[in-house]
């Protein structure tokens, strides 16, 4: 209990004492020093004995009313005619705080008992306090990092509008070509696995530490597929359809793009004004590209057509406006010509992709042993800018996307209920097994790239142009 209430405790019980009150009993007597003091004793009307001490709150409720009380008594200006600015309310206040434990023994340590509680409680709470400040510091600092290494939010939200669930018959045929050979027509290989050794050395633990079944990074979900249109002849049952997430007048984001990549010299690229205009068969203009492309890894971005030219490990840059070669680069040891191509075989090698943060191109070398390696590429020069060396076998699944920074497989190309089965995250360098269930409808995946600008999938399924729903999940910071 403060000091300064004591002498007012002093007053009231005088006040009592002045007025006869029964139940006070006031007492002088000088103190150690020869002060002449006031003491008194007041008997409770209700309690025939002090009940133990209870908890602090139960203190702290008491020592709130009482401090109410006292703050009562000092706004009336005294009690009982004794006020504690005068003369005699000094003298008591002095004496008080010289000898209070002599003048009241009983009360004031039970007073002091109850104060170093609640002084260890404030102790206790101020520790917590700091605890919770060094928590509060160490998730904000966990918040800075992954807004840093978070991809930007994407340019568009996912057409509003429905897409055609069938395509017409197309109209217009291309010429006959003769097929591009395959490494392996109908061979299934074992299921997706990681490598048991690579150069980042063994994978931490085994598929159960993993996190089976948990989704990494945005990915939570895909979709039933959505067929948007359908090759009419043998040279479209395999290929790539796209659109630019980013293009350059006079293209749009409607503009949509196609190549069928079955047969020895692809050099044909489909132009068509809209997805609607691919269902029925009609391309606005047909490009014939100066050198021949192999495979389905060729992407569309920044008004440009990224390919892999055929029996090389370059990659090129198609100018779309201009209608020529813009640049071109050998990709350092990569794998090509069936060297490390996905499980279905097709010379796919070397695998382009874009996400939200820009260009990547996928493949595997003989350093790596077969493991996928990850570059970003400069979309102007297509420089490297960084690589990362996954453990995920490239023969071992079927194809791949890349969203956010984060590179998703797709487990199997023939199987009716396949599943998008590993993630690597470019932003912490792990892998990471996954159970999100893909459905291929016409049991012949041969390409699959993800769209940042319609957040959907695109694919070629057996002679089917395709689109997969997704769902991101939403991080919350």
């Amino acid at each position: 209990m403060p000091g300064a209430w004591l002498p007012l405790l002093l007053a009231g019980g005088l006040a009592l004492s002045a007025r006869g009150d029964p139940a006070a009993l006031l007492r002088r007597d000088n103190d150690a020093s020869g002060r002449c003091t006031y003491s008194f004793t007041v008997a409770s009307p209700g309690e025939g004995s002090c009940p133990e001490a209870g908890s602090v709150a139960q203190l702290r409720e008491e020592l709130a009313a009482l401090t109410a009380r006292l703050s009562r008594l000092e706004g009336a200006g005294g009690v009982g005619g004794m006020g504690g600015s005068g003369p005699r309310g000094a003298d008591v206040s002095s004496a008080w705080s010289r000898g209070p434990q002599r003048a009241a023994p009983g009360g004031c340590e039970e007073l002091q008992r109850a104060k170093e509680r609640l002084e260890e409680e404030k102790g206790r709470l101020e520790r917590e306090k700091e605890e919770l400040g060094r928590r509060l510091e160490s998730r904000t600092q966990e918040i800075a990092r992954l807004r840093a290494t978070r991809c930007p939010p994407g340019t568009g939200g996912v057409p509003g509008r429905d897409a055609l669930r069938s395509a017409s018959k197309g109209q217009w045929e291309p010429e006959p070509l003769s097929y591009q050979e395959l490494k392996s027509e109908r061979t299934e290989l074992p299921a997706s696995r990681l490598l048991e050794e690579t150069a980042l050395g063994r994978p931490r633990g085994n598929r159960g530490e993993l996190g089976l079944g948990e989704p990494l990074g945005p990915l939570a979900w895909v979709g039933e597929p959505v067929v948007l249109g359908r090759a009419d002849t043998i040279a479209g049952k395999y290929g790539v359809w796209m659109k630019d997430p980013e293009p350059v007048a006079p293209f749009t984001r409607e503009t949509t793009w196609r190549v069928d990549t079955v047969g020895t010299e692809v050099r044909q690229l489909f132009q068509y004004e809209a997805a609607e205009q691919l269902a029925r068969g009609y391309p606005a203009k047909v490009h014939v590209l100066p050198r021949p492309l192999e495979s389905t890894g060729a992407v569309v971005y920044r008004g440009g057509l990224f390919f892999q030219p055929r029996r090389s490990r370059a990659l090129a840059r198609y100018d779309l406006r201009a209608e020529a070669i813009s640049a071109e680069r050998e990709l350092p040891g990569a794998g090509y010509h069936g060297q490390y191509p996905y499980s279905w075989g097709g010379y796919t090698d070397i695998d382009l992709a874009v996400d939200e943060t820009g260009l990547w191109v996928v493949y595997s070398t003989e350093k790596a042993k077969g493991a996928i390696v990850l570059s970003k590429l400069d979309p102007e020069t297509l420089e490297i800018r960084r690589t990362w060396e996954t453990n995920i076998r490239k023969q071992s699944v079927a194809n791949s996307f890349i969203i956010c920074g984060t590179l998703y497989t797709v487990s199997s190309y023939s199987a009716p209920n396949a599943t998008v089965n590993f993630a690597y995250d470019t932003a912490t360098s792990t892998s990471r097994s996954l159970s999100i269930p893909f459905e291929n409808r016409f049991q012949y995946l041969s390409m699959v790239d993800y769209n940042p600008a319609e957040r959907r999938l695109f694919a070629w399924d057996s002679y089917n142009m395709v689109a997969y729903p997704i769902c991101l999940i939403k991080i919350l910071l």
